[in-house]
Order: structure tokens, then C-alpha cells, then sequence
């Protein structure tokens, strides 16, 4: 909240709903005037919000992605800030019928929007091996890639792969328990998530798409919980905040115009926070607020 600076009569796009406790956030520092744009791929996110929320006469709601907020006509006028909090929610990572945890058996389906695109078991049933661990070994960085996606293509063709139980027992098998707390299979599961649902594609559309939708002061606010992503944001944020190094072999320097300002580096949670949220330990916030 105090990343976004919320104005009363600000205009702001909450990009990942899950179940609402930023846009509650939100809310209670807007006055009449102010305006909250609600967006999530997770039709059951939609209709949280909309039971939540769909009376309030500030609010408006979209099911989506925010990698096309900037194609939602209410964000036409510009906005005062734009929150995205990456990965999968809570909520989506506790339902085992949603497909996302190792830890619990469920089908093996991984969507945010389960009513569109493949599931995970449709995409390993078909998916040849060398694609599989390129998705391991991107996605996941996972270093035992190629013996996992030969594993898993060895096990399909006696039976399909169709739970989380199974892809977890799968995968601890050619990794081992080992001594350290990270389950043997959190690296692949998620890759494949990332895969199925194209997050790091829609990360850079969505910056792009909030970059160009922000009004001058306006603030980008972007939490992330793993490398991959934070170093997308970070990559993104500089690209626009610094000029480009300069290359001695050019004759004249292009101009560079910072449309971006940085501020400060990455927030992570205190202790005291981890202590009582676990899942806040490997988050990573980053600001930045846009220019003139």
C-alpha cells in the first residue's frame, strides 16, 4: 500500500485478484471518486470479486489477463497504479483439485483459467522428451531435467500421467529426498506451471501494457516470488529508468528519455512477517514509479 501511494481520487488496477486482500487494501484509502480495476485468469478469483465487490460503485471487474489490461477500455484515461502479485495464489496452491501442489494427490491440471487451454496431463501425454526437459531446465532450472523428462516419458507409456501424487513420487524418484527442506519436486512442478499458463510471456506483455496505460506519477508495483520473474521486473524497470550503456564504435550516443524511476531495490518480508505468513519468504517487491 505505501508502494502504491493510493490517492483518493486515483484511478488503480489490481492485475492478480486471487481473494482480494490488496484490493481491500485499496479500497479503504479510496474516496468516492476513486476508481478500483479488478482482473484475474481465475474464473473462481472473478467470482470472489464479484461477490465481494460487484456493488461497489468504484469497482469494476474483468476476467483476464493482465497482459491485456491495456486492451480493457477502462483503463483508456490512464492509471494512478498498478499491482501485480505473480505465481499462484494461495487459495489456487490449497485446493488440491486445482492441480498445483506436490504435496497434495489432485488431478494433475495446473491451469489458473481451467476452463481454457490444456492441463498438465494433456501437455505431458503428448509433450516428446527433449521438449519436456527444455521446459525443466527454463522454467524451473532444474539440473536433473533430461533424467526427469526421460523418466517421465518412460512411466506414460505403461500409464498415463494424470495426478500430482503421481508426477511428485515420479520426480522424487530420480532426484531423491536428499537433506534439505525444498520437496524434490518443487523445481519441476513449478516450470510446468510457468509453461502451461505462459506467465513469463504475459509478465513482459504486462509490464509493457501498465508501462504504457500509467500516468505520469503513477506507480508500478510488482511482487514476485522466484528469480525468473524478479529478474524480468528488474530487467524492465532498468531498461527504462538507466540509458543504455554506451558503445564506443557509434559516432553519436542516442538520445535516451527515462520514462521510469526506480525506488529503491527489492522489499522483502521482515522476520516477524515470514514468521507468520511462511509463503512471504521468498517474496520480492520492486517499485517504480513513471515519469513525465
Amino acid at each position: 500500500m505505501e508502494a502504491l501511494r493510493v490517492r483518493e481520487d486515483g484511478t488503480y488496477l489490481d492485475g492478480t485478484f486471487g481473494r482480494g486482500g490488496h484490493a481491500r487494501g485499496v479500497l479503504q484509502r479510496l474516496g468516492n471518486k476513486g476508481r478500483l480495476l479488478l482482473m484475474d485468469k481465475d474464473p473462481e478469483a472473478i467470482a470472489m470479486a464479484q461477490a465481494a465487490f460487484g456493488a461497489d460503485a468504484r469497482v469494476a471487474i474483468r476476467h483476464g489477463s493482465f497482459a491485456q489490461l491495456a486492451q480493457w477500455d477502462a483503463t483508456a484515461a490512464g492509471l494512478d497504479g498498478v499491482l501485480l502479485d505473480l505465481g499462484v495464489s494461495s487459495p489456487q496452491l490449497d485446493d488440491a483439485a486445482r492441480g498445483f501442489s506436490f504435496r497434495e494427490d489432485g488431478p494433475l491440471d495446473m491451469r489458473m483459467d481451467n476452463a481454457a487451454g490444456q492441463s498438465a496431463a494433456q501437455w505431458l501425454a503428448r509433450a516428446d522428451e527433449r521438449e519436456i526437459a527444455d521446459v525443466l531446465w527454463t522454467f524451473g532450472e532444474e539440473r536433473l531435467s533430461r533424467r526427469i523428462a526421460r523418466a517421465i516419458v518412460a512411466a506414460r507409456a505403461a500409464a498415463p500421467i494424470e495426478r500430482t501424487a503421481q508426477l511428485a513420487q515420479l520426480i522424487a524418484g530420480v532426484v531423491g529426498r536428499g537433506a534439505g527442506k525444498i520437496h524434490p519436486a518443487t523445481r519441476s512442478f513449478q516450470a510446468i506451471r510457468i509453461f502451461i499458463n505462459r506467465e513469463l510471456d504475459d509478465l513482459e506483455s504486462g509490464l509493457a501494457a501498465a508501462h504504457a496505460r500509467l500516468r505520469p506519477g503513477g506507480r508500478l508495483a510488482v511482487i514476485s516470488f522466484h528469480s525468473l520473474e524478479d529478474r524480468i521486473v528488474k530487467r524492465f524497470i532498468a531498461a527504462h529508468a538507466k540509458a543504455p550503456a554506451g558503445d564506443r564504435r557509434a559516432p553519436v550516443a542516442p538520445a535516451f528519455h527515462p520514462t521510469l524511476r526506480a525506488l529503491g531495490g527489492d522489499v522483502r518480508a521482515a522476520a516477524d512477517e515470514v514468521a507468520v505468513n511462511p509463503r512471504a519468504r521468498s517474496a520480492a517487491l520492486r517499485v517504480a514509479e513513471k515519469l513525465a
